[in-house]
């Protein structure tokens, strides 16, 4: 297969989705919840989030914090956080779809990212890293809430520190 005509022309659609079988409030609390959230995705927080909230998330085995801020906060069904510092900075949303009283359908998007990519091949790889780095966190939060079982996703993704 040949690239050489191959030209992004937007920014590629960042998505990761997971039916976990808990009803909504409880998921959409391990999202809010730093006490639960740190189970599974980052190793610390400063604060849970809430409507108009700053926070820090660490994940510490990674070295890395970014700043967080509560944009849009619909209890129990939409979330959208603003993750890292502009121009650096991404919009992620979270929403949390009822399919009956014990299941839940996720999605998680990234509506924007402010990042400046050199190339398209850039961007690609950007992208693809988001896409499968909140795979891997709904997976994980699904193994906690469903099981009870704690993978280390997040912790094992980069054995040898992130790239």
């Amino acid at each position: 297969m040949s690239g050489d005509n191959l030209q992004l022309t937007e920014m590629p659609k960042i998505q990761s989705s997971m039916l976990i079988r808990r009803p909504p409030s409880e998921v959409f609390e391990a999202i809010a919840d730093p006490e639960i959230t740190s189970k599974f995705w980052f190793t610390n927080s400063t604060g849970r989030l809430e409507p108009d909230a700053s926070v820090q998330w660490t994940w510490g085995m990674y070295n890395v914090s970014v700043p967080v801020r509560v944009k849009e906060f619909d209890k129990d069904s939409r979330l959208v956080v603003e993750m890292g510092n502009a121009p650096d900075s991404a919009t992620i949303e979270w929403r949390f779809e009822r399919r009956d009283a014990d299941r839940t359908y996720v999605i998680v998007t990234v509506l924007e990212a402010g990042f400046a990519f050199k190339t398209g091949d850039d961007m690609c790889a950007w992208a693809l890293d988001q896409m499968g780095g909140y795979s891997q966190v709904l997976a994980a939060l699904k193994a906690l809430l469903e099981h009870n079982v704690v993978l280390s996703l997040v912790l094992d993704a980069w054995p040898d520190g992130h790239p």
